[in-house]
């Protein structure tokens, strides 16, 4: 009986080197080392400059903050300047952003995701939501001027900056809540389906709750942004003079970052504004983290629940 030995010898199954073998390992090895170090360096860079930062503005500014200073007026004069004002002014400026960014943002998540029809229409939309994200802030705030200030004649009020800012931070919430609904496993939808509920009450009763957690996650980083943008604000001309407190969406404002520019500006001059500009940076960073805090809180428990 012949036996093909070409065949036997086209089948033999060929083993790599040893040596060829270790030398590739090695290189991998070099290469991951080199990467590491590289990622370990970027972020000890930036752990260390931001060190540096936290520790200037706390020792130049701590001893600034007081009663009076938290619960003052502006004024000219910088060891009687107060900014009780830029607080207030934030807290009502966030008290118009927040419900607008949750309401539309969720809104048109919703809508892409459940009702619109996919085609070019819904591409061209979605891709523009994503390219608005990363638009330069101070766009948003001539588009701002000329709708809000300017067409609507609302002027530098409450209201105004609230809209202006909510547009800022609208295509983050839009673009979370997407993919937040888009990570509800589809079994639950079919699930309420199946069981004759609506499609309205299938995503008010399942997947809204479920993907609850991510459209929050998405609230905390656009109310971060908002809480800290001051280039659109100024375009519309939310000043910071010695102004009444604001008590409504109609009057006039200013809000933390705004102050801090301003002062920081004015310590070219004055030397003392540079301490305010800190101690106000202190007290911006205190309510972000309260705010945080709370909407984490929100979305912790939301999570645990579903």
């Amino acid at each position: 009986m012949n036996i093909d030995t070409t065949t036997q010898t086209n089948t033999t199954p060929k083993y790599i080197d040893k040596d060829t073998v270790q030398k590739r390992m090695n290189t991998r090895l070099v290469k991951n080392n080199l990467a590491k170090g590289l990622f370990f360096v970027s972020t000890m860079f930036g752990l260390v400059v931001l060190a540096i930062l936290i520790f200037r503005v706390f020792s130049q500014g701590i001893g600034w903050i007081n009663v009076d200073f938290l619960t003052g007026r502006l004024s000219n004069n910088p060891d009687r300047a107060g900014i009780m004002g830029a607080i207030l002014g934030t807290l009502w400026l966030m008290a118009v952003v927040a419900p607008v960014t949750m309401l539309l943002g969720v809104g048109t998540a919703i809508y892409l995701e459940a009702y619109a029809k996919k085609g070019k229409i819904h591409s061209f939309i979605q891709a523009n939501i994503s390219n608005l994200a990363g638009v330069p802030s101070i766009v948003f705030g001539i588009l701002g001027m000329t709708i809000f200030v300017r067409a609507l004649d609302l002027g530098g009020v409450v209201l105004a900056g609230g809209l202006t800012m909510s547009l800022l931070v609208l295509p983050i919430v839009v673009v979370a809540s997407q993919e937040a609904i888009r990570a509800v496993p589809n079994h639950l939808s079919e699930a309420s389906y199946g069981m004759g509920a609506t499609k309205w009450q299938t995503i008010k009763n399942v997947i809204l709750p479920a993907a609850l957690p991510g459209i929050l996650t998405g609230a905390i980083l656009s109310l971060s942004r908002a809480i800290g943008e001051t280039a659109p604000l100024i375009v519309i001309g939310i000043p910071a003079l010695l102004i009444p407190f604001p008590g409504g969406l109609m009057d006039r404002f200013t809000i933390l970052p705004v102050q801090i520019y301003y002062w920081t500006i004015d310590a070219s001059l004055v030397a003392e504004y540079a301490n305010l500009a800190a101690a106000t940076i202190i007290v911006l960073l205190i309510v972000l983290f309260i705010l945080n805090s709370t909407a984490i809180i929100i979305r912790n428990k939301f999570q645990q629940r579903f």
